[in-house]
């Protein structure tokens, strides 16, 4: 290999000629035997390496690069994936300041134990290989740290191997539930260094994400034994994949010991609303017929549920001689760390199984079969309907809305990606796990559209069939808008539905209730929250990132059309947007009452 000096871009490298092999070849190499079809990224200097490997030495293809326009969409569109096929996807941001950008994208991913795995990089380690100016401000000590508090692991390799090696780990780690993002930190020089042979590794296939662990064999028996007691039992059902066989067992557990099932709608779909053992969505506080339905049970099952303390303390304050029994079936507390309080209020629980909520179910399937316990009879409940909107014309509010989308999907196979603050509960029939994918999981307003980008690439390539819509709020469309630009360049088939009461009315709320508590004008609580004067044209924005086509919606009686050529639209592989204009309201109600 000839070994000439040159100045590329001002930094001093090696060229070995047309047959070099490089390190960040290497790196590439390391990411192709994956089997991840796509890396989101917004492009950096820091990568450059990697960059070309990508292009020149893999071809742009398995894994090929799908452009974004900033950092955080370049996540989003990795955890929106992540949603639909429980795999992760690689997103590569730029150096120090490209992960700045991307911090918000991956507390998101975080929060919903969705697994991502980031490349990032750095100038060069070597202060002496550093060009003036630039590679100072994109280089420091820990970067890693910036994100450490909400990542399952991060790295920065010192050589090709190691970053082989790092890469294979971040994969292991991050599949391995509970899942969760991670880092891998790679620096200039280690991209950019010349290579007579490429490390010899192990085969990638001994580096496999390991199963998913088995209960204590005493635990499981004693949760068989306080379901088969039990009179009144009750199911919180948390998070869980999109397997159809984890959502069959599920139905099963449900039926076999009588449970009521109730949901989450900060979780993505995990149990048929349509079966007669569902009891309801459960937005963050119980509404007073599912309070009273908490209180009545006698053991509650909670399938790896977000706040599962939280939610029981409001039935059954801590100390309370009444409270039932509590079978708490998660491993979520592997991931919990001294930085982020998402783990929520420790829970009590008198029967902990350590695993998966999958694992679990089957644990407490087998169990039951093994102690002979009598499958309860079926339950009979007629299963409510959503009734359509009283009014015909003029403005209408989310309520009505959710009630004329809920008519327009009843003969369409369509994909919630998400849903609006405010959205109502019970609003949308779930038969399937992908009938609803949840909530961004950080509450990071601006992270709905790439994570609707994402999730509808998933669609478009795994699940043909389904029709991918996103109803968003208007703060997070307009945070978000220029994500569509990827959809767009990728010809990603989405309808969004912006539910726009022109407002960050979340926070008009706040202010009204703190001006009530301080005898001041509660009519004041819009004054800084309006996004009005001018308005902004949502549409246009939309049509602004290219290949999208929309409509704006004032009044009710448009809103049935409008929502037929949306899905015609998906339908036809487009990409189409309605500017819903709803009332500045939430609504706590249900659409139906399941209890």
């Amino acid at each position: 290999m000839s070994e000439q000096p040159s100045n590329a871009g001002g930094r001093t490298v090696t060229s070995g000629g047309a047959n070099a092999l490089w390190g960040s070849d290497v790196i590439a190499q390391a990411l192709r035997e994956q089997n991840i079809p796509y890396a989101a990224l917004n492009p950096g200097a820091s990568y450059r390496g990697l960059h070309d490997s990508l292009v020149n030495y893999l071809g742009n293809k398995a894994p090929k690069m799908i452009v974004c326009l900033h950092e955080e969409h370049a996540i989003g569109i990795a955890h929106g994936y992540s949603l639909v096929t429980n795999q992760p996807l690689i997103a590569i941001v730029h150096s120090n300041v490209g992960l700045m950008h991307a911090t918000m994208g991956i507390f998101n991913a975080w929060c919903n134990r969705a697994p991502v795995v980031i490349l990032g990089a750095t100038g060069p380690v070597d202060a002496m290989k550093r060009r003036p100016w630039i590679d100072w401000i994109h280089t420091c000590a820990d970067q890693g740290a910036l994100i450490r508090g909400y990542t399952k692991w991060d790295d920065q390799p010192a050589s090709p191997g190691a970053a082989v090696e790092a890469i294979r780990r971040a994969f292991q780690i991050s599949m391995a539930r509970p899942c969760g993002p991670v880092y891998v930190n790679l620096d200039a020089a280690v991209q950019e260094m010349p290579l007579d042979a490429a490390p010899k590794m192990e085969p990638v296939k001994r580096f496999a994400p390991p199963a998913d662990l088995e209960p204590p064999r005493a635990m499981v028996e004693a949760a068989v034994k306080a379901l088969a007691a039990a009179k009144n039992p009750l199911i919180l059902s948390g998070r869980c994949t999109r397997s159809e066989e984890g959502w069959k067992k599920r139905v099963e557990l449900a039926e076999w010991i009588g449970a009521r099932v109730i949901t989450s709608s900060k979780d993505a779909a995990s149990f048929p609303t349509t079966h007669p053992a569902y009891a309801g969505e459960v937005p963050w506080r119980l509404r007073p017929n599912i309070l009273e339905l908490v209180k009545n049970s006698d053991c509650i099952v909670s399938l790896d549920w977000v706040d599962a303390g939280g939610t029981i303390n409001q039935a059954f304050p801590p100390g309370d001689s009444t409270s039932p029994t509590v079978i708490n079936i998660s491993n979520d507390h592997v991931v919990h760390n001294g930085w982020s309080m998402d783990y929520q209020i420790l829970p009590a629980a008198d029967v902990w199984l350590p695993v998966t909520s999958e694992a679990g179910v089957t644990a407490l399937l087998e169990g039951l079969a093994k102690a002979n316990v009598a499958k309860k009879p079926k339950a009979t409940r007629a299963v409510p309907k959503v009734a359509p909107p009283e009014k015909t014309s003029g403005a209408y509010g989310v309520a009505d809305l959710a009630r004329l989308f809920s008519a327009a999907i009843v003969d369409e196979k369509v994909c919630i990606i998400a849903r609006s603050l405010g959205w109502p509960p019970n609003a949308n029939t779930v038969e399937h796990p992908l009938d609803f994918l949840g909530s961004n999981g950080g509450g990071g307003v601006g992270g709905g559209p790439g994570m609707a980008v994402g999730a509808g690439l998933a669609l478009r390539d795994k699940h043909p069939g389904r029709l991918p819509v996103a109803i968003l709020g208007d703060g997070d469309f307009m945070m978000g808008s220029n994500a569509f630009w990827s959809a767009a360049n990728q010809e990603i088939p989405l309808l969004v539905i912006v539910a726009n009461n022109r407002s960050y009315f979340n926070d008009e709320e706040h202010q009204r209730h703190i001006a009530h508590d301080r005898h001041r004008p509660e009519e004041n609580a819009h004054v800084g929250q309006r996004i009005e004067g001018p308005a902004p044209d949502l549409v246009a924005v939309a049509k602004a990132q290219g290949g999208w086509d929309g409509e704006l919606v004032t009044n009710i009686e448009d809103v049935p059309a409008a929502l037929k050529r949306g899905l015609a639209a998906v339908k036809s592989g487009k990409r189409w947007v309605i500017d819903a204009i709803v009332a500045p309201e939430y609504v706590r109600r249900p659409l139906v009452e399941h209890v």
